[in-house]
C-alpha cells in the first residue's frame, strides 16, 4: 500500500495537478473529487449497519481539530494512564478512513477486531469518525465527544498536513484551498458550519459531550476532569494528572510517530500530527482578509442552519480591520 501510494502520487497525481494549474482547472478537479466522496459515502457508509453498545466511545471530529488529542484522553483515561500502542491506530479503529482515499483502506485497525477494551481498566474502547453527525449510528448506551476547533485553524493545520503527508508541490495554491474551503468543498471533510452545528444540536442529549478546542486549550486538566466525569470514570488524583502529562503537547510531540501516518509512506516518514498544536495562529498563512471572509462564511452559514452555536467561544475573532483589505496573493509553498 505504501508504494501503490508512492507511485501514484509521484507518478500520476502530481503530474495531474500540474497540468491542472497549468488549465487553471484545480478548483473544478478538486470539486469533483468532493463530490464524489460524498456520493460514496451514501452508499458506502462503514457505519451503516453497526449497532454501538456501551463499550463505545465516538470522538467525532472536522478533520484537524484536536482528534488525537481527545483520542489520547480518552485512551488513557480508559487505561488509567497505562495506555500503551505501537501506533494509535493499531487500538483506535477508524472506519471511514478509506473514504478520505482507497490507500488508507487497512490503516486502522478494523472495528470488529479492535477488542484491546476488553482486558482495559475501564471496558471502553474509542472510535474515531471524521463523519457528521447525520451518518453516525446512534445509541443511547454508546459515548460521543465532539471537539469543535476555529475553522481557520483547521484550514492552516490541514493545508500543512496535506502537503507534508505527500502532496508536497502538488498541494494547490492557498488561495484556490480558501475559495474551496469558503465553498464547503475543502479536501478534508465537508463542510465546517454543517459539522458544527450538528455536533452542537446533540449537546442536549446525555450521552453527547460537545468540547471546545479553545477552552482545552486554556485547561486541560479541566478537560481531563470533565472527560473523567462524562464517561463515569472515577480514578485517583495521581492518574488525572498522569493523563495531563501524557495529554500535554510535549509528551505527545515527543512521540508523534504514533501518531503520524508515517506508514502509509513508502519512506515510512510523513506530516507530523503534533506540529504546532496552537489556538488561533492562522496568520501565519492565511491574510486578514482571508481570516474575516472565513469567519463570514462561516458565521452566515450557522445562521442559515438556524444553529445557534456561540461561534466566539469556538473561534478567535480576525484581526481589526480585515474586511477592508483586498486578498493578497498567497503562493502554494507558502
Amino acid at each position: 500500500m505504501r508504494l501503490f501510494g508512492a507511485v501514484m502520487m509521484n507518478c500520476v497525481f502530481r503530474p495531474m495537478m500540474w497540468g491542472m494549474r497549468k488549465m487553471g482547472r484545480t478548483e473544478k478537479m478538486f470539486g469533483a473529487m468532493h463530490a464524489r466522496q460524498r456520493k460514496r459515502l451514501e452508499t458506502d457508509n462503514p457505519f451503516r449497519s453497526y449497532a454501538p453498545g456501551p463499550q463505545d466511545v465516538f470522538v467525532m471530529t472536522f478533520a484537524k481539530s484536536g482528534t488525537n488529542w481527545m483520542m489520547q484522553i480518552v485512551y488513557q483515561l480508559i487505561h488509567h494512564g497505562k495506555g500503551e500502542f505501537d501506533h494509535i491506530h493499531d487500538v483506535v479503529p477508524w472506519p471511514d478512513a478509506a473514504l478520505i482515499s482507497p490507500t488508507m483502506k487497512g490503516y486502522a485497525v478494523p472495528l470488529e477486531q479492535a477488542n484491546d477494551w476488553e482486558t482495559a481498566p475501564e471496558r471502553r474502547r474509542v472510535i474515531k469518525t471524521h463523519l457528521d453527525w447525520k451518518y453516525l449510528p446512534y445509541s443511547e448506551q454508546a459515548r460521543y465527544i465532539a471537539v469543535i476547533r476555529d475553522p481557520k485553524d483547521t484550514f492552516v493545520s490541514a493545508y500543512f498536513f496535506l502537503r507534508d503527508s505527500g502532496m508536497g508541490s502538488a498541494i494547490p495554491p492557498v488561495d484556490a484551498m480558501h475559495r474551496m474551503f469558503v465553498a464547503d468543498k475543502f479536501l478534508l471533510g465537508e463542510s465546517w458550519p454543517a459539522n458544527a452545528a450538528a455536533f452542537w444540536a446533540e449537546r442536549y442529549r446525555p450521552n453527547v459531550l460537545v468540547m471546545s478546542f479553545k477552552s482545552m486549550k486554556r485547561d486541560l486538566e479541566g478537560t481531563v476532569r470533565r472527560v473523567a466525569e462524562f464517561l463515569d470514570i472515577h480514578v485517583s488524583e495521581e492518574v488525572i494528572q498522569e493523563v495531563c502529562r501524557k495529554a500535554s503537547f510535549s509528551y505527545m510531540k515527543s512521540i508523534d510517530e504514533k501518531f503520524a501516518p508515517g506508514r502509509m509512506s513508502i519512506s515510512g516518514k510523513g506530516a507530523t500530527m503534533m506540529r504546532q498544536g496552537k489556538q488561533g495562529s492562522s496568520g501565519e498563512l492565511l491574510t486578514p482578509a482571508q481570516q474575516t471572509e472565513i469567519d463570514e462564511h462561516c458565521i452566515a452559514e450557522l445562521k442559515r442552519l438556524g444553529s445557534d452555536l456561540p461561534y466566539e467561544e469556538f473561534a478567535d475573532s480576525a484581526p481589526p480591520g480585515a474586511a477592508a483589505e483586498t486578498h493578497a496573493p498567497a503562493a502554494a509553498g507558502r
